[in-house]
């Protein structure tokens, strides 16, 4: 009897355990945000969201995303009231927060909430006095925004991939290189022009649109390789050596005649150094273009340079360029050393 007790006790603290550990799982996982690519959803009444405010909060994310052909806005702007921000889950689980709440009795401070209510999610909280204090604000922090709203917009790709991972294009990605790249099944590794172990070239192509990510590892030597002029010619040489185009003789190059290419520093996870170059790419001898994105950044042991190429062909526009080259930018953002 005393032993059958025993067990009937272990029992009961082994279901008890059981039960907590479930609880404090649910406890930890968050809900999917929501919210369209590169959507931005401004919490602020119609009384703030007005007259110099209203042009500054445009001006700094809805203006033309730089290297897009078309005058695309960087975000696409989506304004309610602050009441129905607070009473309804719906909006509170949107991926990208701007909330702006005028008092006389805030703080004049800026709060900075990562995947509060929902994953991925970037929220920033103006708690103002007046306008003329978010206006100030709002211009200090507008670079910090930007990023971390471009970092959630790579996290919700990269986990979309994840779900539907492509794994021999990962595997023979890692083994060629020894980095991974997170890409979907619907990719696939294309056979360039003149093959070569240092180089790559992942894809997807439909009725629709092209988009891809050329991958080229050289030898660091020195810092030369890493100025803007030496990033272009490395990234227009890839291109016309390894993606010939439909036409004879046509190629792949970077269209510097026409657009202008922006090119400069920027932070990368896991590198010391990156070079973004941004522009458009053209089929010289052939019809065909579209926008880019490159990273050229040095490998963490700082002893080869890898050359990242997203590229998008969108004739008609649909869907639109800016969210294609979002899931080409996140490809390259998810590599792991």
């Amino acid at each position: 009897m005393k032993r059958f007790v025993s067990l009937l006790c272990l029992s009961f603290l082994s279901l008890l355990l059981c039960v907590s550990c479930i609880h404090n799982q649910d406890k930890s996982i968050k809900k999917g945000s929501s919210g369209k690519t590169q959507e931005l959803l401004l919490v602020a009444d119609k009384s703030t969201y007005q007259g110099s405010t209203k042009a500054l909060i445009d001006s700094l994310f809805c203006s033309p995303q730089p290297g897009l052909p078309q005058g695309t806005p960087r975000f696409d702007l989506v304004n309610i009231p602050v009441s129905s921000f607070k009473n309804s889950e719906m909006f509170r689980v949107h991926r990208n927060v701007l909330m702006c709440d005028i008092n006389p009795g805030n703080p004049n401070k800026v709060y900075k909430h990562i995947d509060e209510w929902a994953a991925p999610q970037v929220v920033f909280d103006f708690a103002v006095k007046d306008s003329a204090s978010l206006n100030e604000l709002l211009v200090k922090y507008a670079p910090t925004i930007l990023a971390e709203m471009q970092k959630a917009e790579h996290r919700r790709v990269i986990k979309a991939f994840r779900g539907m991972k492509g794994v021999e294009v990962v595997n023979q990605v890692k083994k060629q290189f020894g980095f991974s790249l997170m890409v979907s099944n619907e990719f696939e590794l294309a056979n360039p022009s003149n093959p070569s172990d240092n180089f790559a070239w992942i894809r997807k192509e439909t009725k629709d649109f092209g988009i891809g990510v050329l991958v080229q590892v050289s030898p660091y030597l020195s810092q030369k390789q890493l100025d803007s002029s030496a990033v272009l010619d490395a990234i227009d040489t890839l291109m016309h050596r390894h993606v010939q185009g439909s036409a004879d003789s046509s190629y792949m190059g970077l269209e510097r005649k026409n657009l202008d290419i922006f090119c400069a520093p920027v932070d990368f996870e896991g590198s010391s150094f990156c070079m973004e170059p941004r522009g458009c790419w053209r089929t010289f001898g052939d019809f065909m273009g579209g926008p880019m994105v490159a990273y050229t950044l040095l490998s963490p042991d700082k002893k080869q340079v890898v050359t990242l190429v997203g590229y998008v062909y969108c004739p008609r526009n649909t869907p639109p360029k800016r969210d294609l080259l979002m899931q080409v930018e996140s490809i390259c953002h998810s590599i792991e050393w």
